[in-house]
């Protein structure tokens, strides 16, 4: 943050959302919640107006996985990493919207699954095709703000979720 910048990042569990806070170190909040959720959301983004005012840039990286082959998959499954991935990430654009001037700058955490075939991720790589959608298709939605949507498609990071979830 030496340009400047003030962030707030938002996250599920206090004890990520603390080491990252204080990774950053300064001009940083930490606000905790489930992207899922949109009573958080709308909390996260009072809280933002109030501080701030406004947002410059929004980086939505919502994200969750878990792996099932097809016949295995139950509604629990779909609708956990769908209500993640895509409706709250989803949600948190459109709340942030409000808060963002025009010129201003959406990125979307995508990832190389969504054009990937790879066995038993079908669930979480349908929800990151739905984002890389969400980029196309509100470049044109936003184009009257100048407000930039773009994309980006890591591939694996090496994480502690991505630890826990490949054993």
């Amino acid at each position: 943050m030496s340009e400047g910048a003030y962030v707030f990042i938002t996250g599920r569990r206090d004890p990520e959302l603390a080491a990252a806070v204080k990774e950053i170190g300064g001009n940083v909040s930490g606000v905790r919640g489930d992207a899922s959720n949109l009573g958080d959301l709308d909390r996260l983004f009072v809280q933002i107006k109030r501080e701030k005012g406004k947002l410059d840039i929004v980086f939505a990286n919502a994200g969750t996985a878990a792996f099932a082959s097809l016949g295995n998959i139950t509604e629990e499954h779909f609708d956990s990493i769908f209500d993640i991935n895509v409706k709250g990430l989803l949600f948190t654009v459109q709340k942030a919207l409000p808060l963002m001037p025009d010129g201003a700058s959406i990125i979307l955490n995508a990832s190389i699954v969504a054009s990937k075939g790879s066995p038993q991720w079908s669930v979480y790589s349908a929800t990151k095709a739905a984002v890389r959608s969400f980029a196309r298709t509100w470049t044109t939605d936003l184009k009257d703000r100048r407000i930039r949507v773009n994309a980006v498609s890591p591939g694996f990071t090496d994480t502690p979720g991505l630890n826990d979830l490949l054993g």
